[in-house]
């Protein structure tokens, strides 16, 4: 099979729809005739594109490395022949974007920048979400990526609008040589005794929840270092067995560390989208909200630790 742009559009449509179903939907067409032409693709690849299973399909992480590059072409291929009248200025806008401390961010730049071709994205990191609301207020950014806590919901005036991305559970790093790393599941209260590595104060609930957490599992935390640093420098002294750290459910460990979920899940975080109602249209919040979201269900179709725990519990993602 010769690979087509209309090829690379099932591809895309299944990915963001995350159902074979709602994808055939999305594009028009019937549901066998997209799980045939899936499977050309996945036959063309010489190898599976995407996990199939009860909730729908994610793609695999050969498949995300396709996608993205799909996308990439798909993106190409709508500005050729693009031009402006001459003497005219470029149509271009530029979209000013922070966020905080968020592995989605990449996809979500990615996803934007190719369905909003007339739209230049300018990126800055901000770690505490209560200094995003105050850009946000500033006018000093258009949109964001900011996090909140179930009963700490974000604060803003009517100038700022947000919607969620998704609503995570907070596991645990330890190293793989910690008694608890065998366990399915890690009980807070057996972490009493560990040196934590905590995130600063971020503004918005955070370590307060974290305190509270250890506070209804009967203990105070005897040692807390402060960290706010590269993650792979964290990891390698969580690896060393310095400390344990709460960590988002989508994260990738080094070889020596190991990702657990908490007993009773007592840990959540929501991810948000938030942006000027005066700057950033319905249809652009709507794109960024999309985008984030299909960041979201690749980065969790990444993460084992995740997808065994979600399959218990819930469909990625919860918003």
């Amino acid at each position: 099979m010769e690979l087509e742009l209309r090829h690379l559009r099932v591809l895309c449509a299944v990915a963001d729809a995350g159902s074979v179903g709602r994808a055939a939907a999305d594009l028009g067409y019937t549901q066998p005739a997209v799980s045939t032409q899936l499977r050309r693709i996945e036959g063309h690849f010489g190898e599976p594109l995407f996990e199939r299973g009860p909730a729908g399909v994610r793609p695999t992480p050969y498949g995300v490395e396709v996608v993205t590059q799909a996308r990439d072409v798909l993106a190409r291929a709508a500005a050729i022949g693009r031009r402006q009248a001459p003497g005219s200025r470029p149509a271009r806008r530029t979209l000013r974007v922070a966020a905080t401390n968020s592995p989605m961010l990449v996809g979500m730049m990615s996803g934007a920048r190719a369905r909003l071709p007339e739209v230049s994205l300018a990126v800055s990191s901000v770690y505490a979400s209560s200094r995003i609301v105050e850009l946000l207020e500033e006018g000093t950014v258009d949109a964001a990526i900011a996090a909140d806590y179930p009963g700490r919901e974000l604060e803003h005036s009517d100038a700022v609008d947000h919607r969620g991305i998704v609503t995570e559970p907070n596991f645990v790093a330890l190293s793989s040589r910690h008694p608890l790393a065998r366990r399915a599941q890690v009980p807070l209260a057996e972490l009493a005794d560990e040196a934590w590595f905590l995130t600063p104060d971020d503004g918005a609930g955070w370590p307060g929840v974290f305190y509270a957490a250890c506070a209804a599992a009967g203990f105070t935390p005897s040692a807390v270092h402060e960290f706010l640093g590269d993650r792979l420098e964290l990891q390698g002294m969580i690896a060393d067995g310095l400390g344990v750290a709460v960590v988002q459910a989508t994260t990738r460990p080094i070889p020596q560390v190991v990702v657990k979920p908490l007993i009773g899940t007592p840990l959540w975080c929501r991810y948000v989208l938030a942006w000027r109602r005066d700057t950033v249209t319905e249809e652009t919040a709507e794109t960024l909200l999309h985008s984030a979201t299909v960041a979201y269900r690749q980065l969790a179709a990444r993460s084992p630790h995740l997808r065994n725990w979600a399959e218990r519990t819930w469909s990625v993602p919860k918003t």
